[in-house]
């Protein structure tokens, strides 16, 4: 990130920043391994392959713990100001939104478990398969954008979001319709619409991710900015700051 933070006379400094960057991309890694392969244990009802995603969470959940501590040290030590802070802030509240993926990786590959179990083979795998992929690419993005710090290509992940809710809706019509068409399958239904309620989850993350990586770049809250006006916010700040820096010159 040595676009974003400044050169300091520790090097030690420095190193203890990009390390921070380094552990927060390696557990997006992780992470987002763990929803692919979640989705396809279910898919390809592979009991092993699901284990191994929640075998993974172990990881997961060492990393959250040393990236928070890493960023208490940080902040205790050097007493960090201006984008240095922003980078820690967000990275701290960027790495809760990773361990809820997990988590939700996880419970998917729980209910995969119990599908596994019980033979079953319900309705709305399609669209499992489609939200799945749809969220995957939404992870990747996001942790490529926080890579090379780039807001143009987090808006759009953002953005991205409203069309894994729509999907996820008409995927939630659909199968509601089915269960009332043929009631036997509640049981087995329920549980793919819990699946698709984790991808809709992860979505949201990955948009949380993106929002938290524009207050980093740009130092602009838009947790509650509609999707949609994203661009125009962070280009108003970007004015509004241009403007006062040439007042003050």
């Amino acid at each position: 990130m040595k676009e974003l933070t400044t050169d300091h006379i520790s090097q030690q400094f420095n190193n203890e920043l990009e390390m921070l960057r380094q552990h927060f991309l390696t557990m997006g890694g992780i992470v987002e391994t763990q929803v692919q392969d979640a989705v396809q244990a279910l898919l390809d009802a592979n009991g092993e392959l699901a284990e191994e995603v929640r075998a993974k969470d172990a990881s997961v959940n060492e990393l959250d713990g040393l990236i928070d501590e890493e960023c208490t040290r940080i902040l205790a030590k050097r007493q960090p100001a201006a984008s240095d802070l922003r980078m820690i802030l967000s990275i701290s509240k960027a790495v809760s939104e990773l361990e809820r993926m997990g988590d939700e990786a996880k419970k998917i590959a729980r209910l995969t478990l119990d599908l596994i179990q019980n033979g079953e083979s319900p309705r709305g795998y399609v669209e499992i398969s489609r939200i799945g992929q749809m969220v995957s690419r939404m992870i990747h993005d996001s942790l490529d954008a926080y890579a090379r710090l780039d807001i143009d290509a987090a808006i759009k992940v953002a953005k991205k979001d409203r069309e894994v809710d729509r999907e996820y809706e008409a995927a939630l019509r659909s199968l509601v319709t089915y269960m009332m068409e043929d009631p036997r399958s509640i049981s087995s239904v329920i549980n793919v619409i819990w699946v698709l309620r984790s991808l809709e989850r992860i979505g949201d993350h990955a948009r949380h991710t993106c929002q938290h990586l524009i207050f980093m770049v740009k130092g602009v809250d838009v947790r509650h900015v509609n999707v949609n006006d994203l661009a125009d916010e962070v280009k108003g700040v970007y004015i509004v700051n241009r403007s006062h820096a040439i007042a003050l010159g």
